[in-house]
């Protein structure tokens, strides 16, 4: 099977050329600026962009358990939507992926049901270790530990666990960091005050700034100890920036760091007109938060963008605050949403590839992905940065049925993805079936 797709402008590796690509069979085969082979399927990319695939290094796609959120099939789907080819799911599902078992059946429902390429991670718990220590860094991307409990109860918080689980094992260690006391305390001051149905707004100051600062910067200092390779989740204030390092080169890094679309998006003005919707955990907060994020995007010190895809059902979100689940749907929009930001000129193109497909290939050292060339997996996107559209419900492939960014105009459109070389999405037709592979990663020091 052969497919050409002509006259693109490619983004890859820091730059934006005109050319040729030919996929044959699931790889990119050929990179020229002329191809005139014969070929199966044509495709003119004139005035569009190709990209490589998006690798989204966070979602919560909800199989097993939590399945009425949401699960593998519709929220892949949304994702090739979206231009993600690869995602990695977290383990805080029901059950949680917490032994080789569990996580061995959450493989098994990813090699039926998913339309994009599929990582799961390993969840550290505070009586895991030796399941832990069995995880094959070949076929799973990394341990994911909760340093402050979120959805799902995985709160490791025993001083002498987390210092075993960095100290014994080589592979990356992903953290979602936020200190469970302070968070605690902070809630029972506005529950004394407005009981159970505190105003949304005040989320960002109960999961404060000094709640996210307190447990990353304890994360980072026990990375330093110990060696760890440490990936820190969804950073969500300016303050925590000073934790990390933009004087060498991501392959060299031990100590790495992410921010999600919805944290360079929302500000804590928003929660007057969004409500519970914009409601996560990290919290959204101020405008000098958010400015602080986009400096350490720009600047480096932020690897990677994800989207922390985290569906609830709408009547969920409509609950009181302290039964409002946190986490929303973004798969869908989480390019277009940045290639809005290229539209305004806060970001380039070249910014947006590196940090959304190349960083977290490098990172995770996902084999033969999140690149444009030649000999590698054909995950590719087509983006046409000239087509106007509108989120609205009707657009939305979420098997929950809503978005906080309904209503927002967009100017970018994910036209084509394909997914190991199939052209699994076609301006807004998607293919019935399923051409997702299990991600292979590369074992090193």
């Amino acid at each position: 099977m052969k497919t050409l797709i002509k006259n693109v402008k490619i983004v890859n590796e820091g730059k934006i050329f005109e050319s040729d690509v030919l996929i044959e069979n699931d790889l990119i085969s050929k990179i020229d600026s002329t191809i005139s082979e014969d070929a199966d399927h044509v495709i003119d990319g004139s005035g569009k962009y190709l990209l490589p695939g998006v690798i989204d290094d966070q979602v919560h796609f909800r199989d097993p358990g939590l399945t009425h959120k949401g699960d593998i099939e519709t929220e892949s789907k949304a994702a090739i939507a979206g231009g993600i080819t690869s995602f990695i799911d977290q383990p805080n599902t029901v059950p949680n992926a917490v032994t080789q078992e569990l996580l061995a059946d959450k493989y098994e429902i990813g090699s039926q049901k998913a339309y994009a390429n599929y990582g799961f991670m390993m969840g550290g718990t505070n009586d895991n270790l030796e399941e832990v220590l069995k995880t094959n860094p070949r076929n799973v991307p990394g341990i994911k530990l909760f340093l402050g409990s979120s959805t799902g109860n995985m709160l490791v918080d025993n001083p002498e666990t987390l210092e075993n689980i960095f100290s014994s094992t080589k592979m990356l260690i992903a953290v979602h960091c936020e200190d469970e006391a302070t968070i605690r305390a902070n809630t029972q001051t506005y529950i004394d005050e407005y009981g159970e149905d505190i105003p949304v707004k005040f989320h960002h100051l109960i999961r404060s700034e000094e709640a996210c600062y307190k447990s990353s910067s304890k994360a980072v200092e026990l990375a330093k100890k110990t060696g760890a390779r440490l990936h820190v989740f969804h950073l969500s204030t300016a303050k925590e920036m000073e934790l990390f390092r933009n004087d060498i080169p991501l392959k060299d890094k031990k100590i790495t760091a992410e921010v999600c679309v919805h944290h360079l998006t929302f500000t804590n003005e928003d929660y007057e007109t969004k409500g519970g919707l914009i409601k996560w955990n990290p919290a959204v907060k101020t405008q000098k938060d958010k400015d602080g994020l986009w400096e350490a995007l720009l600047d480096d010190r932020i690897d990677v963008i994800a989207t922390d895809h985290a569906p609830h059902t709408w009547e969920e979100k409509q609950n009181v605050y302290t039964k409002c689940p946190s986490g929303a749907p973004l798969v869908q929009h989480s390019l277009p949403v940045m290639l809005e930001n290229y539209k305004t000129g806060k970001i380039s193109l070249e910014k947006i590839v590196e940090k959304m497909c190349h960083n977290p290939a490098i990172l995770f050292r996902v084999e033969k992905r999140g690149f444009v060339r030649e000999g590698y997996k054909a995950d590719l996107v087509l983006v046409d940065v000239n087509a106007d559209w509108t989120v609205a419900k009707d657009n939305l492939l979420y098997k929950c049925g809503w978005s906080p960014l309904e209503g927002m105009n967009l100017h970018s459109k994910v036209t084509q993805t394909f997914v190991n070389g199939h052209l699994v999405y076609d301006n807004g037709n998607i293919t019935e079936e399923k051409f997702g592979e299990r991600l292979l990663f590369e074992v090193g020091e």
